[in-house]
């Protein structure tokens, strides 16, 4: 069940940053005051909606793929669903870089789920190492 929960997440966190995407290409191409966005790009608020945006992706997509290997590998027990629960908290880094560009709120959540997204790939690793090593020697 772990994993499963994992895949849609990701795939739900994908389509929203996927379209967050398109309001990035809106701003940058399309909106009153884009040659402001377009001078500003790689500074500040403007760079870090971008920051956010590829983190958003790439933290889905890594949530799928861990779900398909909880779902594929023989990680059960409390070791899969805690690395699940921390891959899924990993998605608080992007929504925290959202937070602190549109609220201006600290880093809390960039920094939990940056830890937390790390811990749980090397959790797995791990994981997978020791099954390994199971597997050669039986």
């Amino acid at each position: 069940m772990n994993g499963k929960i994992n895949i849609a997440a990701g795939l739900w966190f994908l389509a929203g940053f996927m379209v967050y995407g398109f309001v990035l290409i809106y701003l940058r191409d399309f909106a009153p005051g884009k040659e402001q966005w377009i001078a500003q790009y790689a500074v500040g608020k403007h760079f870090e909606s971008r920051l956010a945006h590829v983190h958003g992706n790439l933290f889905a997509l890594l949530n799928v793929l861990i779900g398909y290997l909880l779902l594929r590998l023989p990680v059960k027990g409390a070791s899969g669903r805690c690395i699940s629960a921390l891959a899924l908290a990993g998605m608080l880094m992007p929504l925290g870089i959202l937070s602190e560009v549109l609220f201006g709120l600290p880093p809390l959540l960039v920094i939990v789920g940056g830890v937390s997204m790390v811990a749980a790939m090397a959790w797995l690793g791990l994981a997978v190492f020791a099954h390994d090593r199971e597997v050669k020697e039986t």
